[in-house]
């Protein structure tokens, strides 16, 4: 299935979307759509987003990014985000976007780790 710019990558039961690119309104409102698109054709159960080349980001970006994690976990797939550098938490706690509900990892080897974990656990219980 052919995706806009970003590439959406299928790892066992976990979505996997790598950002190389900066983000544009028009890109984030097509990587979002793509990814919905994806949970519901493959029925995974988790995304990870890796933003690690992502050097800054504006509130439209901001605002879709946290909306797109909320909108997978309705769809049954958490997600988390990987690779925030410094620069990026600290315009988003700036901005008010504190990511709730979206759980977040250093490196993408932690996300993936993470991910594995919380889909051990018993339906309805949280790993701290």
């Amino acid at each position: 299935m052919p995706y806009g710019p970003i590439p959406i990558l299928k790892l066992g039961s976990t979505l996997l979307a790598t950002i190389q690119i900066e983000l544009h309104d028009t890109v984030v409102d097509s990587f979002q759509n793509d990814v919905l698109e994806e949970i519901e054709r493959t029925g995974s159960n988790g995304l990870i987003i890796d933003i690690s080349a992502l050097e800054t980001v504006d509130s439209y970006v901001a605002r879709m990014l946290a909306n797109t994690g909320k909108m997978a976990k309705l769809m049954g797939a958490e997600t988390v985000i990987v690779g925030m550098r410094p620069a990026v938490a600290a315009t988003l706690v700036r901005m008010g976007y504190f990511m709730e509900g979206i759980s977040t990892a250093l490196s993408l080897e932690e996300g993936l780790e993470l991910h594995a974990r919380r889909s051990k656990l018993p339906d309805g219980m949280v790993d701290s």
